[in-house]
């Protein structure tokens, strides 16, 4: 028969040599146990076959299945299973017995519903061996290139990766913008005005190849730093070739500014600002040189970049949850810097507060109904000062705790070193009020410590952004230097100072070294005198002098120059700038507090 011929075909593998005696005798092994389930398969295939052929004759001539009394429907039924088991042993069974199989087990089906089923599994049809090694080889190659293809996901699209701590549910509050893209070039996305591309009238592509010029001028400069590392005392020495040929550049950019928009640029600029409102930044093209507007888009990249650190630090709150504006009386102002006001009002983007407490609020509507009822209509602690509509108010952090916490919180809106908002109770606040009919109005304020060891006048100092550069800066700071002459006392303001109080502390200095100098008649003068009669610290009057370039140091000694040309300037802009914005020291009516 062809199966005994393949199993004895088979047998006779491995039979060449006697020198591996312990595998051969293995293989001998392996070799007799297929052989005897080949023949068991084989003869249990006739059985079946016979019964079959016995029980389709029965059938087609109307007389029901008789089975012989050792091979009923049960023992075929048994027996079936038991054949395929041994036929997947084997791994070689032929198809003619395999459907004969089938037959019989429908047959029994027919005659005895309740006999078991099993499912069969069709086994290799017969042939020969050089048949089933190519049918292996081929399996074996797909199953690999299944494998290789499951591993290998370059077919797959690449999925774009973005910040672990992007809020997807955050969008950009810039109108028709999908949060792609960055200002700085740097990121994928963005959720605020401050990093939108779209409200700087710009793309995400032109971002990033801004972007790239930046960080090659970036290397150059660093590399030019570098090559100059060994040039000792480069203050006083000329500046290089390079140097001098880039003021050049720069001088000759800045002859080209245009001198005007022409009429089609106007038509232009009109209809972007009509379209679009104050949801996109105006077209700056053309209004300055071209280096000049090169130089702002820098800034802006580099203060959203800042922003963006900030955000991913977490000391600023993520796009709407950043307080934006707030409404203060009839000013609506726009915030600078972030302020930890709580998280269900900074959320809002917009704070609604009474001008006279203080308080802030959600809506409009709130804010009204808080009006109708609020009672104050100035500052909470005692008048020191007054002097036609300008008044200051001591307010007492420990006395009026929540009045201060609120001061401090809205002045880290407009001041960026401001580290203190609810330890109030050691500090005492002086409140300047412009006084109308419908009450004492918040200007500034400054703070100072009830006992300062080192004799800081002012811990903390702001002029509300409505009345910056209308004097009322100068006034606070002159006010804080009355408190130290009354106290007799010198005071200086404690560091470190924001740009904008560093620029007012310094035009103060200087006016009043000025005035000083103008009123001075004798030959001598003493750096201690000036400390005792303004009340400002000996360093302080010492960097002045310095920047105003009157303090010289000659054979030993320092001198003083009185330079005629400064006091002259100045003195003209005190004509021009009258006496409106200033302090009258006895309009104060003030005690210093003892023991508090």
């Amino acid at each position: 028969m062809p199966r005994r011929k393949r199993t004895a075909g088979s047998s006779s593998d491995g039979t060449e040599d006697s020198d591996f005696s312990a595998d051969l005798e293995h293989v001998r092994a392996a070799v007799r146990a297929r052989r005897r389930s080949s023949t068991r398969l084989t003869r249990a295939s006739l059985r079946l076959s016979q019964s079959s052929q016995d029980n389709s004759s029965s059938l087609r001539s109307g007389s029901p299945a008789a089975a012989a009394p050792d091979e009923g429907p049960d023992s075929a039924a048994e027996s079936a299973p038991a054949a395929a088991a041994t036929a997947a042993a084997a791994a070689a069974p032929a198809s003619v017995f395999s459907s004969a199989r089938r037959i019989t087990r429908s047959q029994q089906g027919a005659a005895n519903p309740k006999a078991k089923r099993y499912h069969l599994r069709q086994s290799r049809s017969s042939g020969s061996d050089t048949e089933a090694n190519e049918e292996d080889e081929r399996l074996a190659k797909e199953l690999s290139l299944k494998e290789a293809a499951a591993h290998n996901l370059s077919h797959r699209p690449k999925r774009r990766r973005f910040h672990e701590s992007y809020n997807f549910n955050m969008k950009c509050p810039t109108p028709g913008c999908n949060s792609l893209g960055h200002l700085t070039g740097r990121h994928e996305r963005h959720f605020s005005i401050s990093g939108c591309p779209l409200y700087h009238n710009l793309s995400a592509d032109e971002c990033k190849g801004k972007a790239t010029t930046r960080d090659k001028q970036s290397e150059e400069r660093a590399l030019s730093h570098r090559q100059d590392e060994n040039r000792h005392s480069t203050r006083h020495q000329a500046p290089t070739d390079g140097q001098q040929r880039y003021k050049d550049k720069v001088t000759e950019l800045r002859r080209k500014r245009n001198s005007g928009l022409n009429k089609e640029q106007k038509e232009k600029y009109t209809e972007h600002r009509q379209s679009h409102g104050t949801s996109r930044e105006p077209m700056l093209e053309n209004i300055t040189s071209d280096y000049d507007l090169e130089l702002f888009r820098k800034a802006q990249a580099r203060a959203s970049e800042d922003l963006e650190k900030l955000r991913l630090a977490g000391q600023v709150s993520e796009g709407s949850n950043m307080i934006k504006t707030i409404v203060f009386g009839r000013f609506e102002l726009d915030t600078w810097y972030h302020s930890p006001y709580p998280e269900e009002y900074a959320r809002l983007g917009r704070l609604f507060m009474c001008e006279f407490c203080l308080k802030y609020m959600k809506s409009q509507t709130i804010l009204r109904r808080h009006m109708a009822k609020c009672v104050w209509k100035h500052p909470p602690g005692d008048e020191i000062y007054r002097k036609g509509n300008i008044s200051v108010f001591e307010v007492d952090g420990k006395k009026n705790k929540i009045y201060c916490q609120n001061l401090c919180l809205l002045a880290k809106l407009f001041l960026d070193h401001k580290t203190l908002y609810y330890d109030v109770e050691p500090f005492l606040f002086y409140v300047m009020t412009e006084a109308d009919n419908t009450g004492c109005h918040l200007v500034g304020y400054f703070s100072k410590e009830k006992n300062s060891f080192l004799n800081y006048n002012v811990s903390c100092i702001l002029t509300m952004p409505q009345y910056m550069r209308q004097g009322y800066g100068k006034m606070l700071i002159d006010f804080s230097y009355l408190l130290s002459k009354v106290e007799e006392k010198v005071g200086s303001p404690e560091r470190p100072l924001s740009d904008l109080g560093l620029i007012s502390y310094r035009s103060y200095w200087k006016d009043v070294l000025l005035r000083y100098l103008n009123s001075f008649q004798g030959k001598e003068i003493s750096i201690k005198e000036i400390s005792q009669e303004t009340a400002v610290n000996p360093v302080d009057i010492v960097s002045t002098l310095q920047s105003l370039q009157m303090l010289k140091y000659w054979k030993g000694k320092h001198l003083v120059l009185k330079r005629q040309d400064l006091i002259d300037d100045w003195k003209a802009k005190e004509t021009k700038r009258g006496n409106g914005k200033t302090i009258d020291p006895t309009a104060l009516k003030w005690t210093p507090p003892k023991g508090t």
